[in-house]
């Protein structure tokens, strides 16, 4: 417990994870949360109670200022239970959840506290203290401080009871993911898989404590894997693995929290809790949301059906049957894909070696774009021999003067759920002076001894994007932790992720980076043209299981309380729900997350909110033209590409000359310089300080528009 007492005295107050150790060896873990929460239950009272008139000082910084070793708790709590998800550190995360949410409860339901907040002055428009008093209004009135006592009591049992219920999901998850491993003990089985893959999956096996070979399940529907094992019968039993984990087991249990956020929402003065959820990001209406989706949704499905017809005739040709299952529709899209594309993905992905995509590609881009360097503290440790430390700095008028830290754990591990994300140890606030700590979480398989582990594209754009909000946490520049990088609307959240995806491609960059493991070679013009292409293949599918979990998580949103108190069969449901969306294909294509194991919205924050990456990819998709418009960018691939054909066709040139004439084109430093810093300016550094459309319009010049998204992702041109 003592360790929590004060700040880290490390750089930038990094966690000491030897410290936090003998925390958890001891069980001091939840006294210390207790002796943290007893600790801001008394600062809180003290702002509540303090005779003195209220003053800015003395209301709103005191209380941004209060509670700062129950921030350090919770920071290792929800941190471990994420990539260290121990049964103890399990335990533990139930504990704090139900507790945390009653004490979340009471200081919104404080009406003396609130009183005192609302007896300040408004602050002057468009200033950090306006959008602190909205920060904190929003807080209160969401949390229900303007109710009557019986309703007050009736939301904080609804409160603690969700805590409970959501944090029970992720638990059971976790474990019946575990649970879905498929293990292989017939090698044959693994016909198609490298020899560097099925030595990771040997020593996964080993690690469990078996013989032969493991392969975990990550959380989306379809797994990678399915692409690359050329036997049926593996394919099978690994996709009935992904789609059967922690069926009929979490079922109460979500419809639990449905009917408990269907019920707080109506409390709160809502229809349901996808109103709730959708008043408070920028789209700002449940009905915005929808129009998007209704937008995509039909262009999407047209192309999946093509996409099916096109892997099914591939079969056929290559001597399969006239049918297509499910689990072998990636595969045989992927046959085709390598075919069209005249690539072979696991040479490939040779030339992305994660040492290399991370520094020499997402580091490099920071460093054009911002004039970061980054550099690795081995004097400092993290909380497991995967990760590994860094720190940011940058020079200013000479000096070069820190930023932050950057924590990295990019390999797949039995205690760490699945997917890709980015947390914070210490907020940024310039009121204490506090720069900021972050760390990137991946599930990349870990290679074998001596060994590197080689990234599909996919993967390598999540490095580029978990990076992308790294930068939003670590460039963020306000007063007030409240307010700080990454905590703004889930809509807006993804779209400084979103964007730095961009630069994975981009030419100068990936020529950087896309080196070939074994000998050097940069990535040829041959593949860097496969490699755009690629980014727009399979979109059909990609798009239609991604908007069938939105549709999936809309339709357990907008229930009534009514009308959630009478569901009882969560498969019958889903199955409805996404024919209703005319995204079911006759299960052809699964839903990103069935319901089941659907973490994003049944333990996670994105409930009724699965959409924002998709609101966030339109502001992407149109806001990078303002890094082309500066001539720090190439511009959308897709028009690019689809000219330069057309060009070629017409001289009867070579594309792919063409293609190597624009790679060796060089982009000016000073104009990347310049619109990164404009990012940063307008962006990064101003967390939730800014009105979220002035800011878009600002940087981009004109209002969002949908129709890059849609060119993007190969799907204009058919928009209903």
């Amino acid at each position: 417990m003592d360790y929590f007492q004060n700040a880290s005295v490390l750089p930038y107050q990094l966690p000491d994870f030897d410290a936090v150790q003998e925390e958890l060896d001891n069980h001091t873990i939840v006294p210390a949360f207790r002796t943290a929460l007893a600790d801001h239950a008394a600062e809180l009272a003290a702002i509540a109670d303090n005779p003195a008139e209220p003053t800015w000082e003395n209301t709103y910084e005191a209380l941004e200022e209060s509670g700062a070793m129950l921030d350090r708790v919770l920071a290792i709590v929800f941190n471990y239970a994420g990539t260290m998800a121990t049964p103890q550190i399990r335990e533990i995360e139930e504990t704090v959840s139900a507790e945390l949410a009653a004490h979340t409860s009471d200081m919104l339901l404080n009406t003396k506290l609130w009183d005192r907040l609302r007896a300040i002055p408004p602050a002057p428009e468009g200033s950090e203290e306006e959008a602190l008093q909205k920060y904190w209004a929003k807080r209160f009135l969401r949390g229900g401080v303007e109710l009557d006592e019986e309703q007050r009591e009736t939301l904080k049992q609804i409160d603690a009871t969700l805590a409970n219920k959501t944090t029970a999901f992720g638990a059971m998850l976790q474990e019946q993911m575990e649970k879905a491993a498929v293990l292989i003990e017939d090698e044959d089985l693994l016909a198609g898989l490298s020899d560097s893959d099925k030595d990771a999956l040997r020593a996964e096996a080993k690690e469990a404590g078996h013989e032969g070979w493991l392969i975990r399940i990550g959380l989306p529907s379809v797994q990678p894997i399915l692409e690359s094992l050329d036997h049926p019968e593996a394919r099978r039993r690994v996709h009935e693995a992904s789609l059967n984990r922690a069926k009929g087991i979490t079922d109460l249990t979500l419809l639990n929290i449905v009917r408990l956020r269907a019920n707080r929402a109506e409390l709160l003065g809502f229809d349901t809790h996808a109103d709730f959820v959708a008043k408070e990001e920028t789209a700002g209406s449940l009905a915005a949301v929808e129009d998007l989706l209704r937008q995509v949704t039909p262009a999407a499905v047209d192309n999946a059906h093509g996409e099916y017809k096109r892997a099914l005739d591939k079969k056929a040709v290559s001597g399969g049957a006239d049918e297509l299952s499910a689990a072998d529709w990636p595969y045989w899209a992927g046959k085709l894909r390598e075919e069209e594309l005249n690539v072979d993905e696991a040479e490939l992905k040779k030339y992305f070696p994660y040492e290399q995509v991370l520094v020499d590609g997402a580091f490099y881009a920071a460093k054009r774009l911002y004039g970061i360097d980054v550099t690795e503290r081995t004097d400092l440790k993290g909380y497991h021999p995967d990760v590994r430390v860094w720190e940011l700095s940058e020079d200013i008028d000479g000096e070069q003067v820190g930023i932050g830290l950057l924590l990295t754990d990019p390999y797949a591990r039995s205690t760490k759920r699945g997917g890709a994300w980015m947390n914070g140890f210490v907020e940024q606030a310039n009121l204490t002076a506090q720069a900021p700590v972050v760390v990137n979480v991946m599930n990349i398989a870990k290679p074998a001894a001596g060994g590197a582990a080689l990234l599909s594209i996919d993967e390598v754009r999540t490095v580029f994007h978990e990076f992308g909000h790294a930068l939003h946490g670590l460039l963020s520049d306000v007063r007030y932790p409240s307010l700080s990088g990454t905590n703004v609307p889930r809509d807006f959240v993804e779209f400084p992720s979103q964007i730095n995806e961009n630069w994975a491609l981009e030419p100068e960059v990936l020529q950087h980076y896309a080196k070939h493991v074994d000998t050097g070679e940069v990535l040829p013009d041959r593949l860097v043209k496969a490699v755009r292409e690629q980014s727009k293949w399979g979109q059909g599918f990609a798009t239609t299981e991604y908007l069938a979990a939105c549709w999936l998580d809309l339709a357990w949103h907008t229930l009534s309380s009514a009308e959630a108190e009478k569901i009882t069969d969560v498969e019958a449901f889903e199955a409805e729900a996404l024919a209703e969306a005319g995204v079911d294909m006759d299960g052809a294509i699964a839903p990103r997350y069935r319901s089941s194991y659907f973490n994003h919205i049944f333990a996670g924050g994105y409930s009724a909110d699965y959409w924002s990456y998709l609101w966030a990819e339109v502001l992407d998709a149109d806001g990078f033209q303002a890094f082309v418009d500066t001539g720090a960018a190439r511009g959308d691939a897709e028009g690019a590409e689809s000219a330069d054909s057309a060009e070629s066709a017409e001289r009867g040139e070579n594309a792919d000359a063409d293609d190597a004439a624009e790679a060796a084109v060089t982009i000016d430093p000073d104009d990347v310089r310049f619109a990164g810093d404009r990012f940063r300016r307008m962006i990064l550094s101003r967390g939730a300080t800014i009105d979220y459309e002035d800011a878009f319009w600002m940087f981009r010049g004109q209002q969002r528009s949908v129709e890059p998204l849609l060119r993007r992702r190969g799907l204009s041109g058919s928009v209903h």
